[in-house]
């Protein structure tokens, strides 16, 4: 596929125009920012692990299809080593920056 000059830069400009969803510029601008950014992340991932825990329950009561409880069990794991992941990464930045020369 093939695409041309104007329609490259029309689509840039269009981009530009959009407010971003996740606290860019426009986002800072109306009260979002990174702090925001992380604090949805995190309730994100808590609710994710929260509706794990749930179908766990309810798979140990017997009200719950199997192929639900494991979905949400895989979810739940994959949004925990994602965090653990992002905490790693954060806790190896936060040392770089101790160790950097004055």
């Amino acid at each position: 596929m093939k695409v041309g000059f104007n329609a490259a830069a029309a689509a840039y400009t269009s981009a530009l125009n959009r407010p971003s969803s996740i606290g860019g510029i426009d986002g800072a601008a109306a009260g979002g920012g990174f702090a925001d950014m992380v604090k949805q992340a995190a309730q994100s991932a808590i609710g994710t692990v929260k509706s794990g825990e749930a179908a766990t329950s309810k798979a140990l009561s017997g009200n719950a299809d199997m192929a639900q409880v494991v979905t949400a069990v895989s979810n739940a794991e994959v949004t925990l080593q994602a965090a653990v992941a992002v905490r790693d990464k954060v806790i190896q930045a936060y040392l770089d920056v101790i160790r950097m020369p004055i």
